[in-house]
């Protein structure tokens, strides 16, 4: 067992769990831990996927309660019902343009000037965002996510796929998209936390399936280390999201996009790191 391996896996988890709720891009801070780490090759690109598991384990126990009562009255509760039904339609957006543009995405947009661009340009939505709320005359429309119909669940799923282009932040595109869309930002952070179990559910199952020829019995040690620590990660972060949330706004994240993007364009330019995975 390499020890060395096992601590890089680690920081890998860390990583991955701190950024993938944040709207900060788990995707990019990825791209940067593991080009630095020397895991950037094909499999370590499986494995930034696969370890989205343990992250998305820590929201479930966060949100146990309420999935727990969904499923419950799923049979017979027309307000279950239609969450459950939100959270599909939301999430049926990015099966969709995954699969059909999945693969000209790898090939065409991990770039330096892309990767920038987009934390950039997301850091300026997010300023935008905030102070378009702050001035509004009313309450936002939404208030909690039992309020959200189908047609704004299809909105944020959509938006949800702008994602798709590295360094956008999926947590980011969902969070602010919604808030765009009229939801608080309780609704908001929350809807994005519920869509955001099929979504990288679904999304380490099919990249460990499609790259299942990589991978050996001898990478599960790996792998485990960095599901535990992107476990705990993820679990202490989003407890503390939810915190700041009910006292802060977005605006901190914005203004440390706009900083990474510019680190993103330095890197590539001084050789540090290879942006094109």
């Amino acid at each position: 067992m390499d020890a060395v391996l096992l601590l890089k896996s680690a920081i890998m988890g860390i990583v991955e769990g701190l950024t993938e709720f944040l709207p900060i891009s788990s995707t990019g801070h990825l791209i940067l831990a593991g080009s630095l780490l020397g895991m950037d090759d094909a499999k370590g690109q499986v494995f930034d996927i696969a370890i989205q598991t343990g992250a998305i384990l820590a929201v479930i126990i966060v949100y146990w309660q309420k999935i727990r009562s969904t499923l419950v009255q799923l049979p017979s509760e027309r307000e279950a019902q239609r969450f459950a039904l939100n959270v599909a339609i939301a999430f049926l957006p990015a099966v969709v343009l995954g699969l059909l543009l999945g693969k000209a995405i790898k090939a065409h947009l991990f770039t330096p000037v892309v990767v920038a661009s987009a934390f950039i340009v997301g850091g300026l939505i997010i300023l935008w965002a905030e102070r378009r709320q702050q001035q509004a005359a009313t309450a936002p429309r939404i208030l909690a996510v039992e309020a959200m119909g189908p047609m704004d669940a299809l909105k944020v799923g959509l938006v949800q796929c702008l994602a798709m282009i590295p360094g956008t932040s999926r947590s980011g595109a969902t969070i602010i998209g919604g808030m765009f869309l009229g939801l608080s930002r309780k609704a908001a952070t929350d809807f994005s936390f519920y869509l955001a179990i099929p979504t990288l559910i679904g999304a380490g199952a099919y990249s460990l399936y499609k790259e299942r020829a990589l991978l050996s019995a001898s990478d599960l040690p790996m792998f485990g280390v960095g599901l535990v620590f992107s476990f705990l990660s993820a679990w202490i972060c989003v407890r503390w999201l939810l915190r700041y949330i009910a006292t802060h706004t977005f605006v901190g994240f914005a203004w440390y996009r706009i900083a990474f993007g510019i680190v993103v364009l330095l890197t590539a330019w001084s050789g540090m790191v290879a942006w094109v995975g």
